[in-house]
């Protein structure tokens, strides 16, 4: 069970979600379905249609797109990264919101942590795992 936060003073629905080096903040609240991230819009913020698709996958999986709004923070990582941190935002935030909904987002998936990272350079190698190249001579 995701824990419940909501902001004391306005009472959206928090969640915060991770992916590779990204973080996202998102606050929910009842609305129209409008979308800010980062304060421009959906498609101006990821110009392809998948990462569009990634973002609003939890909101549609309920059929909450159209009744609530979204606000997003997001930083750190590449778009992957980002679309992938707002789309586990968006699914704990609609947990908070409505606890009926935590049911069939962790069923497909929405609730669960992609913990892949990139691993860290070790010391002697040139990167986290090529060594020094064989010379014979």
């Amino acid at each position: 069970m995701v824990a419940i936060k909501k902001d004391k003073i306005t009472g959206d629905s928090l969640g915060t979600g991770r992916r590779k080096s990204s973080v996202a903040r998102v606050r929910v609240r009842p609305g129209s379905g409008k979308i800010v991230i980062n304060g421009r819009t959906l498609e101006e913020f990821f110009p392809t249609a998948q990462h569009q698709r990634a973002v609003t996958d939890a909101l549609d999986h309920v059929g909450q797109r159209g009744s609530v709004d979204v606000s997003v923070r997001v930083q750190g990582g590449g778009l992957s990264g980002q679309s992938g941190a707002i789309r586990m935002a968006i699914a704990r935030a609609l947990c908070c919101h409505n606890q009926e909904l935590f049911q069939p987002l962790r069923d497909d998936g929405f609730l669960t942590r992609d913990s892949r990272m990139k691993e860290r350079k070790k010391y002697g190698l040139h990167g986290a795992r090529r060594g020094t190249q064989f010379s014979k001579r």
